[in-house]
């Protein structure tokens, strides 16, 4: 038995929203040309969560970062792959590690789910999601773990915790390592 999981529907939708929001913002803002390096020369990375406003909270402009978002804002090789390109192509030097409070990857138990959606698709996830229980810590993980990575060896990385409830964003220190430079 085949499930569909998204029913065709004849009703606007979430997307179609959207696009149509396009269509007036083109027509405030106009057409521009802007340089594909960011000019801060930063990239950042967090998670994909929508109560995150990076251009609100940080003050950002259009052109001014990279900006790389995933579940959690875990250090994943795709997460390497794109700071890496940032780095490599676009000239980014420093890197920019923002998790936050009341993450939903604190709220459910790593193996479990593992387990769970290994039993209703037939099929094992290949990847981790990444669950934790102390954000800062798990923030340290991110930052250790992009520190130590032989792709981003000469990029600043350091970490923050955000919180989703009054916009305040904490650092989190992580001390380097005797073996990389600061």
């Amino acid at each position: 038995m085949v499930v569909q999981r998204f029913p065709k529907m004849n009703f606007m939708t979430a997307i179609d929203d959207l696009v149509a929001q396009n269509g007036a913002s083109i027509k405030a803002h106009g057409h521009r040309i802007m340089p594909t390096e960011p000019s801060l020369q930063l990239a950042v990375l967090t998670c994909m969560d929508s109560r995150i406003d990076l251009f609100g909270a940080l003050g950002l402009k259009l052109g001014e970062a990279h900006l790389v978002r995933n579940a959690g804002g875990i250090a994943s090789d795709d997460a390497i792959r794109s700071l890496l390109l940032s780095q490599w192509l676009l000239g980014t030097r420093s890197i920019m590690v923002i998790h936050h409070t009341r993450c939903g990857l604190e709220t459910f138990d790593e193996s479990a789910l593992q387990d769970e959606i290994t039993n209703e698709l037939h099929v094992k996830p290949p990847f981790r999601f990444g669950a934790f229980a102390d954000v800062e810590e798990d923030t340290r993980l991110t930052v250790r773990t992009l520190r130590e990575s032989p792709f981003l060896s000469d990029a600043e990385v350091r970490g923050f915790v955000y919180d989703v409830d009054d916009g305040e964003l904490r650092e989190v220190i992580v001390p380097y390592s005797n073996f990389l430079k600061p």
